[in-house]
């Protein structure tokens, strides 16, 4: 992870565009300025940035459905429930899918668990465009690129 630029997901294990689901994995760092201050003494990942990570999972699936034609931003989170603390160095496996599509928006509902131990869930609305800029289509390429995101998964051959 890079907390500092929110790149929160390390790599892509496995994507279902059929069944519309993801797999990805994520190394919590071992030492991190963000662990000064949550909490000394008793450092644990921050349940913000838990579901910004299940939510950029969800997001890398629905580029994905949407043959990287349409940018997904999250709109609201639902249902979103701490249910473990997350340590300095854990790490962590994030599984989404898709609930629901349609009119320009997509829900998913994604758990993070280290190891078989659930630490969250949450479902997660999002809003998808067009690209808005060039810059993010390349930026989100090249990030693609850097995780292992399975481009022929979206190739019309």
């Amino acid at each position: 992870m890079q907390l500092d630029y929110f790149q929160l997901i390390d790599r892509i294990v496995d994507l279902n565009l059929d069944d519309k689901k993801i797999t990805v994995e994520a190394q919590v760092p071992a030492a991190h300025t963000i662990f000064e201050g949550h909490f000394p003494g008793y450092p644990i990942m921050p349940g913000v940035l838990l579901t910004e990570a299940m939510a950029q999972s969800s997001g890398w699936l629905l580029l994905g459905v949407m043959k990287f034609e349409r940018m997904p931003f999250l709109a609201m989170v639902k249902e979103a429930k701490m249910r473990g603390f997350v340590s300095p160095g854990d790490l962590l496996t994030i599984d989404a899918k898709i609930e629901h599509e349609g009119s320009g928006f997509a829900v998913t509902s994604a758990k993070v668990r280290v190891g078989k131990e659930l630490k969250c869930s949450a479902d997660l609305t999002f809003r998808h465009i067009p690209f808005p800029h060039p810059d993010l289509r390349v930026h989100m390429d090249a990030m693609a690129n850097k995780i292992g995101f399975p481009l022929q998964a979206i190739t019309n051959d």
